[in-house]
């Protein structure tokens, strides 16, 4: 294995790496784009609103971030909608210093409780200081405190994705020692899942790990794998009953350039995984204990930044948003990611700060938020036929 330094060095070099040709045997297919008319809705506060991310619970709609003044600082914010249309803030109660200045980066909702994470950076070494917020009974966000070294600490990558699920909270995320887990029942406190056999790296490669979704009885994550002797990713997925012991599932259509899978999503019982292919998007379904390449789509240029950031379910398709040095770009397919339609997005430039997040309702109805750097907003809209 690599020293923790080479590993290091490896994550930041291949975050720039993301270019290069593609011999995907089904290339994407051209097809008309589909418009979706975005409804704008207005958030209020005394200070610059931040948006992150959002998620949908109980017939509402909720969005994190947190609210900027006119010093720089910042402290956490959220708020809640029935409609779309009227939002609330919520309350927040933090506990530590830096719990006061958390900018919400992530959240989730499970058995009808919320549970978010934030962080701020800071200390000697700059580096994020983060925690988890539970919601309250009484509907307050309210931080959790936790040792240092849970989320951070010398072994620290990052606190990526949060995903809830029937057992509770799951976060997807990387450490040192390769890919790792967070486990909660209720949201209150977590876990940590680190060097377990399988998840970790091991002989055979470097594991990091991206996102996650829930699928009965356990949990499904989904991330990439760097074949010892190499530089490039392999996608790479794990299936757990609990959240502590990780089985592989290994993938097929590689390519020798640079694949993983970045999202998600299980629709009708079969998970879809969203990611980078080589010079293309792609997407692969999970059949039986291995992933197989469907269709792919768009076009990745050269440069940092590319991403798939969002992949939901809604009304028996499946919709993405994908990051790249030109922008952003919305995306559809009807047949369980075999094939793609580009959709219309509100037009957000692309930047380093910038955030992009897509979430679905259960009647059909998306949430978007948009953050530009300078103007966080929110948008409505039906799902595309």
């Amino acid at each position: 294995m690599r020293s923790a330094a080479a590993r290091t060095l490896a994550a930041v070099v291949l975050a720039a790496m993301m270019a290069g040709g593609c011999d995907d045997p089904e290339p994407p297919a051209s097809a008309p784009s589909v418009s979706i008319a975005w409804q704008p809705a207005t958030l209020s506060a005394s200070d610059a609103i931040m948006l992150r991310e959002s998620t949908s619970c109980g017939g509402a709609f909720f969005v994190v971030g947190a609210l900027r003044d006119k010093a720089g600082g910042t402290r956490p914010a959220a708020w809640m909608s029935r409609d779309g249309a009227t939002w609330s803030p919520m309350t927040f109660a933090p506990k530590t210093f830096y719990g006061k200045q958390h900018i919400m980066y992530a959240v989730a909702c499970a058995n009808g409780r919320l549970a978010a994470l934030g962080a701020k950076i800071g200390g000697a070494h700059s580096n994020p200081r983060t925690s988890s917020w539970q919601q309250s009974p009484d509907g307050v966000l309210r931080e959790v405190t936790a040792p240092f070294e849970l989320f951070g600490g010398p072994q620290a990558l990052n606190v990526s994705r949060l995903t809830a699920g029937p057992s509770g909270f799951l976060i997807s995320g990387n450490r040192m020692s390769g890919a790792a887990a967070w486990v909660s029942p209720d949201g209150t406190s977590f876990s940590i899942v680190e060097r377990a056999r399988q998840l970790a790296s091991d002989q055979v490669g470097e594991t990091y790990a991206f996102d996650a979704a829930a699928l009965p009885p356990g949990w499904i994550m989904v991330g990439g794998i760097i074949p010892e002797g190499r530089i490039d990713r392999d996608p790479m997925g794990w299936r757990s009953p609990d959240g502590r012991a990780w089985t592989r599932l290994q993938a097929t259509g590689a390519t020798e350039d640079y694949d993983e899978l970045q999202r998600v999503a299980v629709l009708d019982g079969v998970p879809v995984a969203v990611g980078l292919r080589g010079a293309t998007f792609g997407a692969w379904q999970l059949d039986g204990d291995t992933w197989r390449p469907a269709g792919a789509f768009g076009a990745v240029p050269p440069g940092a930044g590319t991403s798939v950031r969002s992949l939901v379910v809604s009304n028996g398709r499946l919709l993405a948003v994908t990051a790249t040095a030109q922008g952003y770009a919305g995306w559809v397919s009807a047949d369980r990611g075999g094939t793609w339609r580009q959709v219309s997005l509100p037009i957000v430039p692309p930047g380093a700060d910038h955030a992009v997040s897509l979430t679905a309702a259960s009647d059909g109805r998306l949430l978007l938020v948009t953050d530009d750097g300078q103007n966080a907003r929110v948008y409505l809209a039906e799902t595309p036929a």
